[in-house]
């Protein structure tokens, strides 16, 4: 077992969470997903992870450049992106679908009307179909149609095949990840759970041990066929994957990497850089593991009432250096990037060093955006 401070262990999941820029699908690859969500504050989750991490980025390459990467739009632990070879592992799902001939029915139709399409647009589908409005997951309506759509594409029956202005356009797939002879194979199911674990800790890692286990539970929704698997591969991955204690915690990293390695040493200042992550930064996702290496707490508030916000609608944490010390909002006005920054301690960090960095950040922000930068207020 290898001793690492919580400094050392910060400064490494800093280095190896925000590598050198690469490009859209060597991104995809090293992260092994990357969570999606539909807000634009001002881009979308997806787009402001890859910015940092892709060469020359500019928000909706990944909408736009989908349909020739080596990807598919899939449930993890969150929903997102991952490369084709990941998808496997997560397959086949058992059915979210009530066992009666009615909704087989219903699902055979959509498969053939999709086979015949090539493509299909939900609202088409719908039209087609007639399928009627249903309850959905927040208490409003939905297209029966649509909802049965998704339902296909998280059984592995259809993918997406890209987006029409945000939407999912879907596919059928001609042959369904999991399925054939492989589909009771206890060793298939053993190795799946270990290849799902694994890609949690290239992802996130360092992990506290009590975030591993937070992240292996969630994976019970990606792959409910896999639970017990997923319980045994556990505790081998405690077992088997490096790990270090530190005041009190064990965390937890891929054996083929070395900290000590990718850290720069403590007494070393780190690099002078400012970034402004997404919320669901792989580098900040973790809010346990947050405050235990930045000491204070973040929360993602767009859902939060306006009334009871402390950092914003849609705050992107800010890393001077190797610490989050705040947060900004960012917004468009009249074709220009505006930023309202926040700090833990109030005030920014002194000096020019700070300031022009931060400047840098939003002009690489705006460029990003196609946009002219605003002063930050």
């Amino acid at each position: 077992m290898n001793s690492l401070s919580i400094d050392r262990l910060r400064r490494y999941a800093v280095a190896r969470t925000l590598f050198e820029p690469t490009t859209l699908g060597g991104a995809i690859e090293r992260l092994g997903f990357v969570q999606a969500d539909p807000i634009r504050a001002p881009a979308r989750a997806q787009d402001l992870i890859l910015r940092p991490r892709v060469r020359g980025y500019r928000a909706a390459d990944l909408e736009r450049e989908y349909p020739r990467l080596a990807i598919d739009e899939e449930y993890f632990v969150n929903y997102g992106f991952m490369p084709h070879a990941h998808v496997a592992f997560l397959h086949p799902r058992r059915s979210r679908l009530r066992r009666d001939s009615r909704a087989e029915r219903r699902v055979a139709a959509l498969l053939e009307f999709a086979r015949e399409r090539g493509e299909v647009h939900p609202r088409a589908a719908a039209a087609h179909f007639a399928h009627g409005r249903v309850t959905n997951l927040w208490g409003g309506a939905s297209s029966a149609t649509t909802q049965l759509l998704d339902r296909m594409h998280y059984q592995g029956l259809l993918r997406v095949a890209r987006r029409d202005n945000g939407i999912r356009i879907y596919a059928a797939r001609t042959a369904p990840p999991g399925s054939g002879a492989e589909r009771a194979s206890a060793a298939l199911r053993r190795s799946q759970a270990e290849s799902l674990i694994a890609l949690i800790v290239r992802l996130y890692a360092p992990l506290p041990a009590a975030s591993l286990t937070a992240l292996v539970a969630m994976l019970r929704h990606a792959a409910p066929q896999l639970r017990g698997e997923l319980t045994r591969a556990l505790a081998r991955a405690r077992q088997l994957l490096a790990h270090t204690v530190s005041e009190g915690i064990t965390w937890y990293w891929p054996p083929d990497e070395t900290p000590h390695d990718l850290a720069r040493d403590a007494a070393a200042p780190p690099p002078q850089s400012v970034r402004l992550l997404a919320p669901f930064d792989p580098l900040v996702w973790d809010r346990r593991r947050f405050e235990r290496f930045w000491g204070w707490t973040y929360r993602f508030e767009a859902y939060t009432p306006v009334s009871r916000r402390k950092l914003g609608y849609y705050a992107l944490p800010l890393l001077w250096r190797d610490r989050v010390i705040g947060w900004g909002n960012l917004s468009v006005a009249d074709g220009r990037l505006a930023a309202d920054v926040g700090y833990v301690t109030g005030k920014p960090p002194r000096g020019r060093a700070f300031r022009t960095e931060l400047e840098a950040e939003l002009d690489r922000v705006a460029a990003f955006l196609g946009l002219s930068q605003a002063a930050t207020d």
